[in-house]
């Protein structure tokens, strides 16, 4: 098995860590997480979640049956079959990483696909919140830009030029029509969201000089306004408007993180009553990449409407956008920020999306080629959005590959990545809720949440809790997530995150249910926490000391 393939240098390295780190992780208590199946959930029938015909992945490992299980203790999640579970097994191949990465003595290894290696842990990749896996119709689409096509855009007047313009404005059109935007010309391209969400802060926070319309000087932030963010943002919807505020004056203030009977959710009243007539920017996430919480956007809007009309919203979208179906015009905010590597599409590619008259009244965000309209000696005009906010040469490969994701996902179609993902991640939730020592942060069970969780356990650092499951071939991701003030109002430093996308499985989850629960067992048995006669020595875990 797996479990006995855990090599003695990895064990070294993990339980190393764990006496430097483990210490210094101190979640508010540690009694309130020690939880049991029956306290989380009551036993339950297949019924409680969907049960159809399932298709077994061959890239994945059976889950041997419980040797104490009985016809009258069969777990539910053995019985348990999704809905949609053929939609992994019919892509899988489009994603070569998946299917011939495996780890052998924990090294990373490619095999070939007919290859019989008894000794390799095939790859189960849990982290496509931090970054999706990429399919062979994007990398080849990126490919055949630079063996075909490779040229500068737009102004060119040969035939290559020609070509490469067309990719990539096309693939400005294929974000316009997957988001639902009015026009074209609403689609900026940036590196990523990151820099989307900067160019929105960093314009609104230009000096406003006096000789400006009244219409520019409504859109710059100044001294006496308020910006408002929440204390659950990732740090690349922090710092921007931090950083705006200290050049500009103006207030930052949060909806900090609450809680209540249904879990850490949007503290919708606190968020009321933060808003006033001063209130110029409000920028929240659509999804939390922590709690996996989708905030109430259409209840957001309209008190913002109806307490700050001159107030902008801004959606960090870079959770939902890859997820489920994304329309912005129905979603009547401002601007929204997605990065194009969360949805399949290559890094150094990311989107904003803004209202066309906002966007052609604020002041552009870098200087240069592309982005001017008349260039004198003593001043510039500028272009009109996109270009006015496109400085430089673009990222034109890296916009033909977005273009090509786009693509892909729309063949598999939102609506069914979106269905099969909401029934994956309730299943990988209660899985994980049920493991003794393991507290799931965020919405609790019944309310809709994003295929990911963010969870800590008992008496284990997150970095030595990932180290022992990336030696079983398990990538999920530890740390605080680039959300620092979200965990610091928990109580604790790091949390482990399991996220999830269409190309995973049920068997993925069983798979890290089963390397995680021993584990856990394992540092149990360090601390002399574990009597039963389960606890006995596994000898891959044999430290080096």
């Amino acid at each position: 098995m797996a479990s006995n393939k855990r090599s003695a240098a990895a064990a070294a390295v993990a339980l190393a860590s764990l006496v430097a780190e483990s210490i210094a992780f101190s979640p508010r208590s540690t009694s309130c997480c020690i939880r049991t199946a029956s306290q989380l959930h009551p036993p339950s029938t297949p019924t409680a979640l969907a049960i159809s015909q399932s298709t077994t992945s061959t890239r994945t490992q059976t889950v041997a049956d419980d040797d104490d299980d009985d016809d009258n203790s069969v777990p539910w999640w053995k019985d348990f079959r999704l809905n949609d579970s053929a939609l992994p097994i019919s892509i899988i191949g489009d994603f070569p990483i998946l299917t011939t990465t495996t780890f052998t003595d924990s090294q990373l290894t490619t095999t070939d696909n007919n290859s019989n290696n008894d000794d390799s842990i095939p790859l189960i990749y849990l982290d496509s919140a931090a970054t999706s896996q990429k399919p062979t119709q994007v990398t080849n689409a990126i490919q055949e830009y630079y063996l075909k096509y490779n040229s500068n855009v737009h102004r060119g007047a040969h035939t290559l030029s020609r070509e490469a313009t067309s990719l990539y404005e096309g693939a400005r059109d294929k974000v316009t029509n997957f988001i639902n935007a009015r026009s074209r010309n609403e689609v900026v391209f940036t590196s990523g969201a990151t820099e989307a969400i900067n160019l929105v802060a960093s314009s609104l926070s230009s000096y406003c000089q006096d000789g400006e319309g009244e219409e520019e000087k409504m859109l710059c932030v100044r001294e006496g306004d308020e910006i408002i963010i929440t204390e659950a943002e990732h740090h690349s919807n922090i710092v921007p408007w931090q950083m705006a505020a200290k050049k500009t004056g103006a207030t930052l203030k949060y909806v900090p993180v609450s809680k209540n009977k249904n879990g850490m959710v949007f503290d919708i009243e606190a968020f009321e009553a933060l808003l006033t007539p001063q209130t110029k920017m409000v920028s929240i996430q659509h999804i939390s990449n922590v709690f996996g919480s989708i905030n109430p956007i259409s209840k957001i809007v309209q008190l913002v409407r109806s307490k700050s009309p001159n107030a902008m919203i801004l959606l960090d979208a870079c959770q939902s956008v890859p997820h489920t179906k994304v329309d912005v015009q129905s979603l009547e905010v401002d601007f929204i920020a997605a990065s194009g590597h969360k949805m399949c599409g290559p890094t150094g590619i990311g989107f904003l999306w803004g209202k066309e008259s906002l966007l052609n009244q604020l002041p552009p965000y870098k200087g240069g080629g592309e982005m001017i309209d008349q260039v004198y000696m003593d001043y510039s005009t500028y272009a009109p959005s996109p270009a006015r906010f496109e400085a430089g040469t673009p990222p034109i490969a890296q916009a033909v590959g977005l273009g090509a994701a786009i693509d892909y996902l729309n063949n598999i179609g939102m609506e069914r990545i979106h269905a099969y993902e909401l029934e994956l991640g309730q299943y990988l939730y209660k899985r994980l809720s049920e493991i003794e020592g393991v507290t799931v942060l965020g919405p609790q069970d019944g309310v809709e949440r994003a295929a990911l969780c963010a969870f800590v356990c008992d008496g284990v650092h997150p970095s030595d809790l990932s180290t022992f499951l990336d030696g079983e071939g398990v990538a999920i991701r530890a740390g605080h997530h680039c959300c620092q003030p979200l965990h610091r109002s928990l109580g604790y430093s790091h949390s482990a995150r399991a996220s999830l996308y269409f190309y995973n499985t049920k068997e993925d989850v069983d798979e890290f249910v089963r390397v995680l629960e021993e584990t856990l067992q394992f540092f149990r048995s360090l601390s002399g926490g574990d009597d039963s006669e389960d606890a006995e020595d596994d000898e891959g875990f044999v430290p080096l000391f």
